[in-house]
């Protein structure tokens, strides 16, 4: 009596069909290996840090030496009459003023990561141990959001700290009580994690990495520069640059009044977030849809 035996094949198993064994978490600890294990990655990271922490501590001194010149800050009647900009005025603003710098780092990081791997071949493999591809992009986007958020409010704390002393020596003062200092430094992340996605979104859909650097820091740097010059040629041009995403990435991180007719710092933090949420959808359909 011959006793016959199945064998189940595990890749016609339920589980394996349906890739339940390869959850989102583990997707996101692979691309978390993937940018932390690149020591240039890390080095770009610090000196973002280093660089936004230096401007800041340069504006306070700036911010200093014009108390220290015209005798006073705002309330004084030297500075009225020698018609510097109100000292205090200016001192909200410092741990955000090295964003502009910090901007230029992280949207060409964020190009580099993802598309330095179409060209060395990587996503090859990155889509097949993950085949439906989305989570993979999603994962590469969250990690480099949440990485721009930590340093941009890090690097603006930090800014916080070190102005403290520079400014007290000109006896002023900057607190985190002060109306839109910590909201400022919260956005200065936030504004950098809305770059990340942006330019990674940019890097995704050109799938080069020269043109993708070129591209976000063309839209994000150059374009607001071209605006401005041609500004004057018609009236709607400075009402639609407002929602440029550097212009919009500026109010979001103001801390002191609003300019008439400017973007208040929610509506500046919402044109940002749907410049990245539309560049980033689109990033995925194409990526689901297009050839590796």
């Amino acid at each position: 009596m011959s006793t016959a035996t199945t064998s189940k094949n595990p890749a016609s198993s339920p589980a394996a069909s349906s890739g339940s064994g390869l959850s989102f978490l583990r997707v996101l600890k692979s691309e978390w290996i993937k940018i932390t294990t690149v020591p240039s990655t890390v080095i770009l990271l610090a000196i973002t840090v280093v660089v936004m922490v230096g401007l800041a501590a340069l504006a306070a001194w700036g911010t200093a030496q014009i108390v220290t010149e015209f005798g006073g800050g705002a309330g004084s009647p030297e500075a009225a009459q020698a018609g510097p900009p109100a000292a205090d005025s200016l001192v909200p603003e410092i741990p955000a003023s090295g964003l502009f710098f910090g901007q230029l780092l992280i949207a060409s990081l964020a190009v580099v990561l993802i598309a330095s791997e179409w060209g060395t071949g990587m996503i090859r493999s990155t889509f097949s141990a993950v085949p439906k591809r989305i989570p993979a992009l999603l994962a590469k986007n969250l990690l480099i959001a949440l990485i721009s958020f930590v340093v941009g409010a890090g690097a603006a704390f930090i800014s916080f700290l070190v102005a403290q002393p520079i400014l007290g020596s000109a006896d002023l003062s900057l607190s985190l009580d002060d109306d839109g200092v910590l909201a400022s430094i919260l956005n200065t992340g936030t504004c950098l994690a809305l770059i990340a996605v942006f330019a990674m979104a940019i890097g995704t859909l050109l799938r080069n990495t020269a043109g993708g650097v070129v591209t976000a820091i063309g839209i994000i740097f150059v374009l607001p520069l071209v605006v401005a010059i041609v500004e004057n040629l018609a009236d709607w041009i400075p009402d639609a640059a407002r929602f440029l995403p550097s212009n919009a990435g500026t109010q979001l991180v103001t801390a002191g009044p609003i300019a008439d007719g400017a973007l208040t710092q929610l509506q500046g933090g919402l044109v940002l977030a749907a410049w990245a949420a539309v560049l980033l959808i689109a990033s995925l359909i194409v990526t689901k849809k297009r050839d590796v």
